[in-house]
């Protein structure tokens, strides 16, 4: 491999999603995304000891039925693949690979259509393929433990026990993923009275479980949020870690500035981080600085002091963020501790954006 498969893969889901629109038929789908995808996985799709299009299965009485392609090992197919083009909903035609996979020796079965990628294998039942897929993603948003599972698929890795013995707990912890977010999404009468049981001691009547339903749905929201900026904190926390541990002596006391010795402070930085962190959900980080004075601690874009996104006021007794609108004026309001900031997230993101728009 010429380069590290991770980035090989995301490389190859930029390619998909720049020239999808381009691609009319099923022909040049296979031509353009999934052939390409098979030489990232490292085999030789021009090697007919290797890759076969159009390889021949006979199914029942009919003969001389064509799967899309077959990888072999030592001349046996091991994967079929059945391919659609893009645009095509796969929902459509797992029916087709299943006849195919039933009467051949191939352990596992890919249908894709040139961006979703669906794999079977006959975890539930020898040499008869699954209903549901063990693994299936998306390769234009591709996830990176994603990756790792299709890396076992690469021919330098591939070893068919290795991936069965984690294809079931795959599958399931895939299928339970799923029925998790149709919950959180849209949950059941069953979701709603395992946990209104829990905290409603009394009958649980049709009006009950209609208040609860709102009541859960309310809870798993405000639960999602709190995990997130959760998350979001922790991984500033170990941001700003790494900073003072690779920083010198003087970490307490950043840039000092010798005309007017404004010292930047630790907590002025950890304010920086946090707004650094909310930015960069829209913002490259890259644009984001900050300027120091006497009174205030301002963080800006592109290094302009026209574009700035907020003022920070962190004194020893009490503590203000300024926001800007979009006539740049300025809105104070008090901060009891930095995690307060969060709160102001929206106006944050807004003022930048707001820049950009310009």
């Amino acid at each position: 491999m010429t380069m590290d498969f991770k980035d090989a893969i995301k490389s190859h889901g930029d390619r998909v999603s720049k020239l999808k629109d381009q691609i009319q038929t099923e022909e040049a789908t296979k031509n353009a995304f999934i052939m390409p995808f098979l030489q990232t996985l490292g085999y030789d799709v021009f090697n007919p000891l290797e890759v076969v299009p159009e390889y021949v299965t006979d199914i029942g009485t009919k003969k001389g039925e064509k799967i899309d392609y077959a990888i072999l090992k030592n001349g046996i197919p091991t994967i079929l693949i059945e391919c659609k083009h893009w645009a095509q909903n796969l929902d459509l035609h797992d029916g087709q690979l299943l006849r195919y996979f039933h009467v051949s020796k191939a352990k596992f079965g890919i249908l894709t259509n040139g961006i979703v990628y669906r794999f079977y294998s006959d975890l539930v039942e020898a040499n008869k393929m699954d209903e549901k897929p063990f693994l299936e993603f998306d390769i234009v948003d591709i996830r990176d433990n994603q990756i790792e599972e299709l890396k076992k698929f690469h021919k330098t890795y591939f070893d068919i026990e290795s991936i069965v013995n984690t294809a079931s707990e795959l599958k399931y912890t895939n299928e339970l993923k799923h029925l998790i977010a149709k919950e959180f999404t849209n949950p059941t009468e069953g979701f709603i009275r395992l946990f209104a049981s829990q905290v409603y001691s009394r009958k649980l009547t049709e009006k009950v479980i209609e208040q609860f339903t709102n009541l859960t749905k309310k809870s798993i929201n405000q639960y999602l949020s709190d995990l997130i900026t959760d998350r979001l904190k922790a991984a500033l926390n170990k941001e700003a870690e790494k900073e003072k541990q690779e920083s010198q002596e003087n970490v307490n006391q950043v840039d000092l500035v010798a005309d007017n010795k404004v010292v930047t402070t630790t907590e002025e930085i950890e304010a920086y981080y946090i707004v650094k962190g909310i930015l960069r959900q829209k913002i490259d980080v890259n644009r984001i600085f900050y300027r120091d004075a006497q009174s205030y601690f301002t963080i800006i874009l592109d290094d302009s002091n026209r574009k700035v996104v907020c003022r920070l006021y962190l004194g020893e007794k009490r503590k203000f963020i300024g926001t800007f609108d979009e006539q740049k004026k300025e809105t104070k309001n008090e901060i009891l501790a930095l995690d307060d900031i969060f709160k102001y997230s929206v106006q944050l993101l807004t003022t930048a954006e707001n820049y950009d728009k310009g």
